[in-house]
This record gives structure tokens, sequence and C-alpha cells, in this order.
């Protein structure tokens, strides 16, 4: 490695937290970062409170959680506290910087990541803001006006940043298994491992890391309507919470089965020929990138509606179709689905309108910013496996076990 610190290793911290969202796309940066350099010492910083206590040392890496309140107005008089609170998780991050030895910091957004900016901005070090929705979210636009180097996973987002503010689109880091997805060449065994016939359609119902009430209730009424029907069988994800209400609601539906997680979601996209979904940045970019049809239902409170302008990155490209959460029942959902279910044509044009962007490299991309923000780059000669560089195949989980529909 050429670098500015000499033989230091080379060691990142990674703010991410609260939801898949934003925690996934940080693992794929860790990874990535990895590829370029072996010896990485990748950590992060999270809360108590988010999937990041289960899913990052999961993955192996050490986790640090600080005290933070959420970037939300929904707090009400406890709003005024945001400044403080603040403040004070980002001196507990510059602890974390310090302790760790780190070279340069990274926000992958989210309010647990806000804190990871400020530590680094009161450490002095380089910092990377990765904004992943269309819409910033109030941590980052607050997080963005501390440093130079911003990475964007949609270029539509400029419109909503700070004037004069450069920023790079590097597209949305996804895990490795789904960024080098081909479809039609993992299909046929998708299906096996999933116990799918190969002459039936399967939609896909993604609520999300934790599953999505609306979604989850309008897939058991459409599976009551399609109950006799043999051509279509429904996925639903519920999550954790919401798994045996479901099960006892489909009461032994021949057409659907219910799942607590999809933990292969390469063999869901593989499999699937349609999906229904909320529509955070992380779904959409890899709605994009595996070209999958889609019926978007944005989740209606998310800050900014930012899940409405995700899904009309696809939608005003003809590759999905946006339906309101009101109006999310199995009725509608019916109405929408049928007729592409019944002509071919029509799916395979959505999944042609899908512009893949650069989602599958985002991860590397976004790696290759952080290095050279800090003058750290690899050696042209000899371009690490799964860099931008010498892009490689992605890697999957030999031991994930694929969960079967009944």
């Amino acid at each position: 490695m050429r670098t500015e610190h000499g033989n230091q290793p080379l060691s990142v911290v990674i703010g991410a937290g609260g939801t898949g969202g934003h925690i996934y796309p940080g693992l794929a940066l860790a990874e990535a970062l990895r590829r370029a350099d072996p010896s990485a010492v990748i950590s992060f910083v999270g809360t108590e409170r988010g999937l990041e206590t289960r899913l990052i040392p999961a993955a192996g890496y050490r986790l640090h959680t600080v005290d933070m309140i959420p970037f939300d107005a929904a707090l009400g008089l406890r709003r005024y506290l945001l400044p403080a609170a603040l403040l004070r998780s980002g001196r507990q991050c510059q602890e974390i910087l310090r302790a760790e030895g780190a070279q340069v910091a990274v926000g992958m957004g989210g309010y647990p990541s806000a804190p990871v900016i400020v530590g680094a901005r009161l450490a002095k070090l380089p910092s990377v803001v990765h904004e992943s929705n269309a819409v910033p979210g109030r941590a980052n636009r607050f997080a963005v006006r501390l440093t130079p180097h911003v990475a964007l996973a949609f270029d539509r987002t400029r419109a909503h940043l700070p004037a004069g503010l450069a920023a790079e689109t590097v597209g949305m880091p996804l895990v490795g298994a789904v960024a080098g997805l081909d479809r039609a060449a993992l299909r046929a065994e998708a299906r096996r491992q999933l116990g799918v016939p190969q002459d039936v359609r399967l939609v896909v119902f993604n609520g999300g890391s934790l599953g999505a009430a609306r979604l989850t209730a309008a897939a058991v009424e459409l599976a009551r309507r399609w109950w006799y029907r043999s051509d279509v069988r429904l996925l639903v994800k519920t999550g954790p919470a919401a798994l045996d209400q479901v099960r006892a609601a489909l009461d032994g539906s021949p057409t659907a089965t219910a799942v607590a997680y999809l933990d292969r979601m390469d063999l869901a996209y593989a499999a699937a020929d349609l999906m229904v979904c909320r529509a955070g940045s992380a779904t959409v970019a890899e709605l994009a990138s595996t070209r999958m049809p889609a019926v978007l239902v944005p989740y209606p409170h998310a800050p900014h509606d930012h899940q409405t302008h995700n899904a009309r990155v696809l939608t005003d490209a003809g590759a999905g179709l946006l339906l309101p959460d009101g109006e999310c029942s199995g009725d509608r959902l019916a109405q929408l689905l049928e007729p592409l279910l019944a002509d071919p044509g029509l799916l395979h044009a959505m999944s042609r309108a899908a512009e893949p962007g650069s989602h599958a490299r985002a991860a590397d991309l976004l790696a290759a910013k952080v290095l050279r923000t800090i003058g750290r780059l690899p050696q042209p000669h000899h371009p690490p496996a799964g860099s931008p560089w010498h892009p490689a195949a992605p890697t999957e989980n030999p031991h994930t076990e694929a969960r079967r529909i009944a």
C-alpha cells in the first residue's frame, strides 16, 4: 500500500445502525476495505437499540455503542436535548477513534452514524459520509456540513444537498451475493433450494428487516383470494415478531408460506418473478441491480417521505409500480399483479427498464474513496481481488441454509 501513514495498519471506524438499510451497506463497505487491505482493522459504532447489536458481531466485527437519540421531530420536547446528546456521543466516538488508532471515519447514515462524524471532527480526522436515500435524512443533512467527502447512492440526491457541496455518486454498497447476482443462471438452483416448482410464478413480499404489517396483511388477503390457484406461490417475509400470527392466519394455505427472515436474498431474487416491498434505499438498489420487477409500497411515515422518492428511481423508469400504503390490500394487489403474472412480456419490459447503475460495484467504489481520502491507495500493479481495479466474483456464505417453501 502507498500511504502517508507509513506502515501503520489501516484502521477504519464505520458508523452504521438502526435498520438493515444502513447496516448491510456498512458491512459491504467493510468487506470491500478488507479486500483492498486484508490486514485492515474495521470496527463499527452503533447504539444498543438497533439491529447492529446482532448483525455486526455476527459478521465478525467489533461494535462500539454510544448514547444517542434519534434525529426525530416526534421526540417532542426531547428534541431540545439533541445538541447535548450529539456532543456527548461525539466525544464518546472521539475516544473510540483514538482507541482504535483510526485514520478515517465513515458515516453510513441514520442517527447512530452522526456521532462518528462529530467524533472525527473533534479528533481532527478525515471522514466520509455516504447518503443512501434519494432524499437525505436529518442526520446526514447535518453530517455533510462537517466533511467535504460525501458519497451518494443515487444521483438525484444532489438536488437536496447544500449548494456548492461536491459529492460523488458511487451507488449503494450491496452484500456480495446480491451484488454479483445472475438471476437467470441461479434461477433453477434457487427454486430447487426454496422448493418452488419451475412452472409457477413466485411473488416475494419483502417488508424490510423487521417485516411490514401492511404488506403482510395484504399478502394474507391475497393468499386467501388465490387459495385454489396452482400457478402462483407467495413467499412472505414477516419479521420474527409476526411469524406465528401470520402462519396461523394463512391456515395451511397451499399458495403462501411465511418466513421470519430471508437469509439468502440472492436465492429469493433469483427465484422470484416479482416482488412486493417497501422502498428502503437498499431494497431499491437491489431491485435495480438485479432488474427485479416490483410493486413498491413506500413506508408512509419515513422522514421527508424519502421512501416515495426512492421508489421513483424505479417507477419513473418503468421498472416498478408505485402503490400508496393506504391502498395496499389483497384486492388492490390482485388488480396490479394478475395482468403482470399473466403476461411474461410485461414483466420482461419492467426488468429491462431497470437501470442497474453502479450498485454492484458501489462497495469497492466507496472503499476506494475512503482510501483516497487518507492517501492510501492500492499498488497499481497488484490490485486486490474484488477491488474496482480488479473485480472478482462475489462471495456467498456456504453455511447459510436456505428457507424452503412448503
